[in-house]
């Protein structure tokens, strides 16, 4: 009898991201790497996208559906638009369990529920620090981790500290489900090419540009280090052309701006970089700092409790607040080939022992049957 369950595919609805193909950051990851292996196991997967990011011909991808819909493409309306319309949609779907993403999503759970639906909650890092919000946003977010907490069949968090915040605001409990990383070796040097770059002789900094993630103090604390080593600033955001233009009037003439890379192109980037440098200061487990441990680069990584939990020793830590803590370590590594040696060597194995999709997708696999069997305990 338990086999035949274990067996038995699910119908699944991943919702709240831009949706897949990843081409912007950690959930729209998270959604591609998630939604594709599920469906490689043999269950039914829907992935909610953006009509401005997905394209409708796009469909089915790698086994997965994408169920494309429009939004209002305004910086406080694009996520909760789209969200809402994804859940009337995922109303007709009815799926055995369904995964939201963004605990500014939390408003809209209960249509979910309502339409008989377990409805697991990712709330990522602590929203309402982040700079680019202003007073309506940062509101908007306090009072989500409020309503998290109520209307979620379950909780996620993908970093021990996000758990612990839960636990010690609001009484919460919340199931910890780590970002994964699949290091595969890309199949050219096209990009290091295009930009004039050589493995092993670049910094590298990927990550929206935003105030929160401070790429102005990165560039700050690039322009006292010394030798002709490019820094490599991969990203960009919506609603922040001024911030990005003043970064990069601000930019030291070494330094490369290629815009937002993705596929290939970025596994290059990682595979090839001398440091990768992780200067953000909210949120969980940041994506790229997993990759980068995947790919074994020496880690420069702002010191704050979420990224000290994920690099561990496999890093230098910098404070970002103090720009030249990181020129510092920037020198260091410039310097001292036996300590990037050994950091890079750290990071690989730390990646291996704690950052794996095929685990990840495991749990989320259990969380899944686990929401679909209580809700038919439930009905009975």
């Amino acid at each position: 009898m338990i086999d035949r369950e274990r067996a038995r595919p699910l119908d699944v609805g991943l919702l709240g991201s831009r949706g897949i193909p990843a081409r912007y950051g950690g959930y729209e990851t998270l959604m591609e790497e998630l939604a594709t292996r599920l469906a490689e196991r043999g269950h039914l997967v829907t992935v909610y996208c953006r009509a401005h990011y997905t394209r409708r011909g796009e469909s089915p991808y790698r086994g997965v559906r994408l169920r494309v819909l429009p939004t209002l493409r305004t910086k406080h309306l694009d996520t909760p638009v789209h969200t809402f319309l994804s859940c009337l949609a995922a109303l007709g779907a009815r799926h055995d369990a369904t995964l939201m993403v963004n605990a500014a999503n939390a408003m809209f759970v209960p249509i979910l529920r309502l339409g008989g639906m377990p409805t697991a909650l990712h709330v990522d890092g602590i929203e309402r620090r982040r700079a680019k919000w202003g007073r309506f946003g940062r509101a908007v977010y306090a009072v989500s981790e409020r309503l998290a907490v109520r209307v979620a069949s379950e909780l996620i968090s993908d970093a021990e500290a996000i758990r612990e915040h839960y636990r010690k605001r609001y009484g919460a409990a919340s199931r910890l489900i780590l970002y994964g990383v699949d290091p595969r070796p890309p199949r050219d040097r096209r990009v290091l090419a295009e930009l004039g770059l050589r493995a092993g002789g670049y910094f590298l900094y990927v990550s929206r540009f935003e105030p929160e993630n401070n790429p102005h103090r990165v560039v700050e604390a690039y322009r006292d280090v010394g030798g002709d080593l490019p820094l490599v600033m991969v990203g960009t955001a919506p609603y922040a052309d001024r911030f990005i233009a003043d970064l990069r009037r601000r930019a030291d003439r070494r330094i490369l701006f290629p815009g937002a890379i993705y596929g290939e192109g970025y596994r290059e980037l990682q595979e090839g970089a001398l440091a990768y440098i992780q200067a953000t200061e909210v949120g969980g487990t940041h994506p790229a700092l997993v990759e980068a441990m995947g790919y074994g680069n020496c880690l420069l990584v702002n010191d704050v409790v979420e990224n000290r939990e994920a690099a561990g020793d496999a890093a230098l830590y910098f404070e970002a607040a103090r720009p030249a803590t990181l020129t510092s370590a920037m020198e260091r590594v410039r310097s001292e080939p036996d300590l990037v040696a050994h950091l890079s060597d750290v990071a690989r194995k730390r990646a291996i022992e704690r950052y794996s999709w095929d685990a990840v997708t495991d749990r989320y696999e259990a969380l899944f049957r686990d929401l679909d069997r209580r809700s038919h305990v439930a009905v009975t």
